[in-house]
């Protein structure tokens, strides 16, 4: 975790609140007035978010569990790119998910849209605040409801799961990389995150452990040009600017998507 991030709020009456957060994080709390040149993870009434003060640059990175985002999602349905990759198929076929590496959560929110049950591992615990935030505003929407969040390291989960031991038919990776989106916006908004988490240096290490634990398939998104973690996939995926590699445990028997 960056040394630099620190917690503050804005809102007076949030202090008490803001404080509690800092110390659940083990980061240093300071006044609004003290955080002009500070990453900051800013309390508010409304959200938390994470806030690069300095000069004045960047918007806010929050967790954005929406009911529009959820209605675009669903009409688009299966025939959305991760839909596919993931097994998701017509008559119903929704496999339950185990997103390795959630981020904000944008992937597993489309998952749980069309109607996946999905478990979030989120080893920062910045992130998972985040997450814990995004939820808690999005209590009402159905999606929320298939959306579970654990804050630890995946690599150590995966490996302590007995053989068979979780119900979770997909293992979703999507590793941190530079450049992983063409928009400005969304460079700024990775650098942010960067700036907090860092790079993820064991990805082939959580993608071999993903491989040894996955019950039906492994999914990992990956730059469309970049090399595979490990071995080559068994089938492939393609997006605009991203693909999916697709790993089948040897008891399974591939179907088209």
């Amino acid at each position: 975790m960056n040394a630099a991030l620190v917690v503050s709020s804005p809102d007076a009456g949030m202090r008490s609140e803001a404080q509690r957060l800092a110390e659940r994080l083990s980061l240093p709390m300071l006044e609004w007035e003290q955080t002009e040149d500070r990453l900051v993870l800013a309390l508010t009434g409304e959200r938390l978010a994470l806030l690069a003060r300095q000069r004045g640059r960047g918007q806010p990175v929050a967790v954005d569990f929406s009911p529009e985002i959820a209605a675009a999602r669903r009409q688009e349905g299966l025939r959305q790119t991760l839909a596919r990759a993931a097994g998701l198929k017509s008559g119903g076929v929704r496999p339950v998910v185990l997103d390795m590496t959630p981020g904000l959560g944008r992937d597993a929110f489309v998952l749980a849209a069309l109607g996946c049950e999905v478990l979030m591992v989120e080893r920062s615990p910045v992130v998972a605040a985040l997450l814990e935030d995004g939820l808690r505003r999005a209590a009402m929407l159905p999606e929320a409801s298939r959306l579970r969040l654990m804050q630890g390291e995946a690599v150590a989960f995966l490996n302590h799961l007995p053989a068979g031991g979780h119900p979770c038919q997909v293992i979703y990776l999507d590793p941190m990389h530079p450049e992983r989106e063409k928009s400005a916006l969304v460079k700024k908004e990775m650098r942010l995150l960067r700036a907090v988490v860092g790079d993820d240096p064991d990805a082939e290490e959580l993608a071999q452990a993903a491989l040894r634990h996955g019950q039906a398939r492994v999914v990992i998104k990956r730059p469309r040009l970049a090399p595979p973690l490990g071995a080559q996939p068994q089938r492939v995926v393609m997006g605009q600017s991203v693909r999916y590699d697709i790993y089948f445990s040897k008891n399974q028997d591939p179907t088209p998507p």
